[in-house]
């Protein structure tokens, strides 16, 4: 294959191993920066040895082979719970055990080779670490356009800490984007951390990169400074902006706990549907109760969901009226129901739907999911074997917003879909809230789920809209549209949530400018940084 033709041409001859464990290794250990550990402190040691092994690359293949490294053992580590989709139907795939994890990797280590490669065309020193910083998110924000998107993980994530102090963090998101936060974590991890570690490598005559030690005093104040101000414009968002408008719906948010093996095999469709229909029963009476205890609620109509793909029965939902007609009987009192299902279209084409129930039980509206799982729901034709399984789930048109029956705007979200900052909501027509239905067993009780849940908040917070989350097994959740938590029911428990949905706040500048906006503003760095390296070196060579 011409990839790995190309990266067997990367690979620099007399290549000593033991720099590129050091590259396999600090990349493995900047992931415990991503959630569910959070450990920022490990990226002041791992992106300043990325730079350094950087400067001392004799050429750009070094330097790009250095950086594929990195971001191999990067996304190895962050991605180890792939594997665990494929163990469900081992019996069938056992030969594709090692590949998800590894093989992801593999296909993204150019994300970080290209930075790598291009902050060589800059000199040495600070305007190196500037251009390694926009070229990584750069080349972050470009791994949309790989397959169908894959963009998982970004750094930006790690900032979506648990509690109070991740609701704080967070809030520059809403102007910036989780790109915008990336580009900050990797500067300041670089300036920083080299700023940490210059003086006691220079003292023991080892490479540097800020060498005056005004520089690095300097850098770390500037930094100590740029931090607290974070951290106030944080504070401050979060007691200044304030919601406006109608609020949302009392939603009752159903998490049926089903094994995946058990959906995969079909076992028991009947007791996972009366699973459903009591869990249902339960949260709706509780809502109403609730609504008709609180006045103020008595004009919020009550929604509830299912996670994705959880009806379960021998047929198709759209050929179920009768099925319909039981679930919003089990369910009245509500006035829609947002069911996640499989649907066949009029092309014969499977599609991963969630679908509106009026109380009638007639379907008031369907989304179809736009962006699919590279791999799971569609497969790249380079790929000679048939590993999806019926060839795979045609993609839907993108974000929709609905306009339900007494029911504010709902902005539809399947599963994968919810990774994609600036893609979750049409731009034309704002919706009020945000429901995203998932399935996370797939992954097993590890990161994925955790990390996965990181991008539902982020979400939250770019587009300042709640969000309530229906997913399987866990972790099934609400959020304001600060990103902060309002309800959550942890992994592996059976039972619903009944949340008031809160109003939605203002239009983020984030949402106004889109994720282009920021890509030019960082392309504009990275050129900047290029065109004064080009100045500085030929007043060098004119004195």
């Amino acid at each position: 294959m011409k990839y790995f033709a190309f990266l067997r041409k990367l690979r620099p001859r007399h290549l000593i191993p033991r720099h590129t464990g050091i590259m396999l290794s600090a990349g493995a250990l900047s992931a415990l920066a991503l959630p569910p550990v959070h450990c920022l402190f490990v990226l002041l040691l791992t992106f300043p040895l990325l730079a350094r092994t950087i400067d001392k690359s004799s050429d750009w293949k070094r330097a790009a082979w250095a950086g594929a490294m990195f971001g191999f053992g990067f996304y190895a580590t962050s991605l180890y719970w792939l594997v665990n989709a494929v163990m469900i139907r081992a019996a069938d795939f056992w030969w594709f055990v090692p590949f998800p994890s590894l093989g992801c990797a593999l296909i993204l280590a150019p994300v970080t080779a290209a930075p790598a490669a291009l902050c060589r065309l800059i000199r040495p020193g600070p305007l190196r670490m500037i251009a390694l910083a926009a070229g990584w998110t750069l080349c972050d924000m470009g791994r949309v356009f790989i397959f169908s998107g894959f963009p998982w993980n970004p750094l930006g994530s790690a900032l979506a800490i648990p509690g109070s102090a991740g609701d704080i963090l967070i809030q520059p998101a809403a102007w910036m984007g989780v790109d915008g936060m990336t580009f900050v974590i990797v500067l300041l991890s670089l300036f920083c951390g080299a700023a940490l570690q210059d003086g006691w490598r220079q003292r023991h005559n080892k490479s540097v990169l800020l060498q005056q030690a005004k520089t690095r005093y300097r850098t770390l104040l500037a930094g100590s400074l740029f931090i607290i101000t974070w951290v106030s414009a944080g504070f401050l968002r979060l007691h200044t902006v304030h919601p406006q408008g109608v609020n949302g719906p009392i939603a009752v948010i159903v998490q049926g706990n089903i094994p995946e093996s058990e959906k995969v095999e079909n076992l028991s469709p009947q007791s996972i549907f009366e699973r459903y229909l009591t869990l249902t029963r339960q949260g709706v009476q509780q809502a109403l109760m609730q609504q008709k205890s609180n006045p103020g609620a008595t004009k919020d109509p009550v929604v509830f969901l299912w996670p994705e793909t959880s009806f379960p029965g021998y047929t198709l939902l759209q050929d179920s009226p009768r099925a319909r007609q039981i679930i919003m009987a089990w369910a009245e009192g509500a006035q829609a129901g947002l069911i996640g299902a499989l649907r066949e279209d009029q092309n014969g084409q499977y599609r991963n739907s969630v679908m509106a129930l009026s109380p009638d039980g007639a379907i008031e509206a369907t989304y179809d999911k736009a962006k699919l799982v590279p791999f799971g729901e569609y497969q790249p034709a380079f790929i000679p074997l048939q590993i999806v399984p019926g060839g795979g789930i045609a993609p839907g048109p993108g974000p929709q917003t609905w306009h339900l029956d007494n029911v504010p705007a709902t902005g539809p979200l399947i599963c994968y879909e919810v990774i994609f900052s600036g893609d979750v909501v049409n731009q034309h027509d704002r919706p009020r809230w945000l429901a995203n239905v998932t399935n996370d067993a797939w992954f097993g009780n590890s990161a994925g789920p955790r990390q996965h849940l990181s991008s539902v908040r982020l979400r939250a917070t770019e587009e300042g809209l709640p969000v309530a989350r229906a997913a399987n097994t866990g972790i099934s959740i609400a959020y304001d549209g600060y990103g902060r938590e309002i309800k959550h029911l942890g992994w592996d428990k059976t039972g619903f949530l009944v949340v008031n949905i809160p109003p939605a706040l203002p239009s983020t500048l984030f949402s106004k400018a889109g994720r282009i906006s920021y890509f030019s503003l960082i392309l504009l760095i990275f050129i900047s940084c290029l065109i004064i390296s080009k100045i500085d070196n030929k007043n060098k060579h004119l004195n």
